[in-house]
């Protein structure tokens, strides 16, 4: 997270020291939270205009990702607008501080005197910003200026991600396409693609010594429930290692491989343990089947929370739950207990080393970004996981495997079937609807 610019505001003929005190209680709230201030305060409406000349120069020559307008009591608003325009092209916070009481008396500076005169103000100037308030007796909304700041840091570096896609269109799906014009306009990201044919070069070139210092180092710590051959190991290795040097020249956060109609079909190799490597060695995103948004809302998650942002796909709905789960991989990160594989085949697919793991329960967040008729909208959803029944999907070589995944409770199914957006979507854990939102807020995008 980058830079933020705080500047503290107060009237002229209120108390210099008290406006002082309460900008500096603001501040260090923002700093216990983790936020990099460059902070300018008090800057008052004075005739000459010096504390507005004061700030512009200590903020000039910063690359601030945001701008944290705090109002600690009245303040004409063409104080405040004459710094704010030099950086209308951040997202701000409008953020009124409040009274005090003592004894049975409030006190007040007026705070929401200049935040209601500044509100419809910053409408009208065409600003992105959020409007927070403090309210007397109550906890600062500390938590909610720091949780817009840092989707704005999310959204700038949005502008400089690259996803890489081996391959396109898997399965001649539609809800996996993306508009690359669109999404660079509205999002920042860039997907690139690249040939199957560079990773099996790439592959080619994989000494079985790397490949074996792979399976030592990392797949050996995987629980085999039954042995895997070692060809199938050494293939994941190595197609690893051909990817990751792909994702460390080219600067990925997030990758997505050709999977049916490619790996599985052209190379005979099921591309699960592949994925698990790349997320639990490299850290990148993972999805399958070229979805491209899929990946864009991993990274959009990823930057807020710093979780993975993993994929689950739908398999049952019923009246107050989904079940949802994978038939190839989760990350280790969203594991509960050891990573546990086994070698399987699904139909006339070739075997492939599965992934059957318990996945983590407890409160997430599962969303999804969409495009549709020209507009981007985030379709999002908070839910209880909970461990699901036994089940297994139809195809595979007896006795089926337990595939990982969740029943996630809903509060209104119904509700979420109706605007189901894809077959995938992306869970995160805890509730994470808040910077999701101010994120979508400051990319334009709908929420649903």
């Amino acid at each position: 997270m980058g830079k933020i610019a705080f500047v503290g505001f107060g009237e002229v003929n209120t108390p210099k020291d008290v406006i002082i005190k309460k900008c500096a209680e603001a501040e260090k709230g923002l700093l216990e939270r983790g936020l990099d201030l460059v902070s300018v305060y008090p800057v008052t409406d004075d005739y000459e205009e010096n504390d507005i000349k004061e700030a512009l120069g200590k903020l000039s020559g910063n690359d601030f990702d945001a701008m944290v307008v705090c109002i600690a009591g009245w303040i004409p608003s063409h104080a405040v607008v004459k710094i704010t325009e030099q950086y209308r092209h951040l997202p701000m916070v409008l953020w009124g501080l409040c009274g005090w009481m003592e004894g049975e008396r409030l006190v007040t500076t007026a705070d929401q005197a200049g935040t209601s005169a500044l509100r419809k103000t910053f409408c009208d100037l065409g600003y992105t910003f959020k409007y927070v308030y403090d309210i007397i007796g109550l906890p600062s909304r500390t938590d909610k200026v720091a949780t817009y700041v840092k989707a704005a840091s999310a959204a700038k570096a949005l502008r400089s991600v690259k996803i890489g896609h081996a391959g396109y269109r898997d399965m001649n799906l539609y809800g996996t396409l993306h508009d690359g014009a669109s999404l660079k306009n509205r999002v920042g990201v860039e997907i690139e693609t690249f040939e199957m044919l560079e990773i099996f070069q790439r592959y080619q070139k994989v000494t079985d010594a790397e490949k074996q210092e792979v399976i030592d180092k990392y797949m050996s710590k995987w629980n085999f429930l039954k042995p895997a051959k070692q060809e199938g190991k050494m293939m994941a290795a190595g197609y690893f290692l051909a990817i990751a040097s792909l994702i460390k020249e080219r600067g990925y956060l997030a990758i997505s491989l050709k999977d049916v109609d490619g790996m599985k079909k052209l190379l005979g190799f099921p591309p699960a343990p592949i994925f698990m490597l790349l997320s639990d060695v490299l850290g990148v995103s993972t999805i399958p089947e070229n979805d491209s948004l899929g990946n864009v809302t991993q990274t959009m998650v990823k930057l807020l929370t710093g979780q993975c942002g993993a994929y689950l796909e739908f398999y049952e709905f019923f009246t107050d739950r989904v079940l949802a789960g994978v038939p190839d991989y989760v990350p280790a990160e969203i594991t509960d207990g050891e990573t546990t594989v086994m070698p399987a085949a699904f139909g006339e697919l070739s075997e492939g080393i599965l992934n059957v793991s318990k996945v983590k329960t407890g409160e997430l967040t599962m969303c999804r970004l969409v495009y549709t008729n020209g507009k981007y909208y985030m379709h999002m959803v908070t839910g209880e996981g909970v461990t699901p029944r036994k089940w297994e999907e139809c195809g595979w070589t007896q006795p089926a495997p337990q595939l990982p995944g969740l029943e996630i409770i809903l509060p209104d199914v119904e509700k979420f079937t109706n605007n189901v957006m894809c077959q995938h979507y992306i869970i995160s854990y805890g509730d994470n609807t808040a910077a999701i939102r101010d994120l979508c807020d400051i990319l334009g995008i709908e929420v649903i």
